[in-house]
């Protein structure tokens, strides 16, 4: 690891400054990312902007209709919170289920979210549900947030401050897992909502995170695990590595779908 210079703002304000002042910034979250990065001199930031020291972006709280996740709070937070649990019980269920306990208590949500790797479970869950992904400047639907691979519409000084979930009528989270890391190597998360059903799918696609729109269509007619049983998704575009292949990940998709579906209810 390079030398560096970790700075530690109490305040989003004198977080966006930081950056601004440094040379190679970058926000630390979790670090369950950035800082094996660095280990590995992958990466060599001037600065490490660490936003542990920000009290106000820690916390759950019931906004009526859905759950507000401040930024920092933590994996294990989300899985034990009994609003979470109440509100939104697929969304508990799936960061219970992000990595191990040692990156449950340090990961964090907007960490996840901001760094919007491919095989990533939240990104997954924001999707599905239609979250709302909260900024020190802006508002931005989750479906113009997840721009591509490690890539999001977040602009350089801009720190995610929340993240706002909406309450689902049904909503589950299936993934096949890779048994070492816990990453998904296929995972779904299906939400019948107001505005009619959501599927999405992290760890298969090379565009990254990403909704089915014809399993969604036919969900609309008939909830039920055999209204997606037959559409095949093309394994153009998929993922291939020594985990799974593009035509594997491809059957993975129908059959983490039907699994999510079926445990919604």
């Amino acid at each position: 690891m390079y030398s560096f210079n970790h700075q530690l703002p109490n305040s989003v304000a004198a977080a966006s400054s930081a950056l601004g002042s440094a040379d190679d910034g970058k926000f630390l979250a979790g670090g369950m990312t950035l800082l094996p990065t660095m280990k590995q001199r992958l990466a060599s930031p001037s600065d490490l902007i660490d936003l542990a020291g920000i009290g106000d972006l820690v916390g759950i709280s019931d906004s009526g209709d859905g759950v507000v996740i401040k930024a920092m709070t933590t994996h294990a937070a989300v899985a034990g919170s009994s609003v979470v649990q109440a509100k939104i019980p697929a969304l508990a269920a799936l960061a219970g289920g992000i990595g191990d306990p040692a990156v449950r208590n340090r990961g964090t949500i907007g960490g996840s979210v901001a760094n919007n790797d491919p095989a990533a479970d939240y990104p997954a869950a924001c999707l599905g549900l239609g979250a709302t992904i909260v900024t020190n400047k802006r508002e931005i639907g989750a479906d113009d947030f997840f721009t591509g691979l490690f890539e999001t519409a977040l602009e350089e000084d801009e720190v995610i401050t929340e993240v706002r979930f909406p309450a689902a009528q049904k909503a589950a989270y299936q993934k096949f897992e890779n048994p070492a890391s816990r990453y998904a190597i296929v995972g779904v998360f299906v939400a019948q909502t107001a505005g009619g059903a959501r599927v999405a799918v992290t760890g298969a696609s090379q565009d990254g995170v990403g909704r089915i729109s014809e399993m969604e269509q036919a969900l609309g007619g008939n909830w039920s695990a055999d209204a997606v049983a037959n559409i095949d998704v093309p394994a153009d575009g998929l993922n291939t590595d020594i985990h799974a292949s593009a035509a594997y990940r491809a059957h993975l998709v129908t059959t983490m779908a039907k699994r999510a579906i079926a445990a919604a209810g």
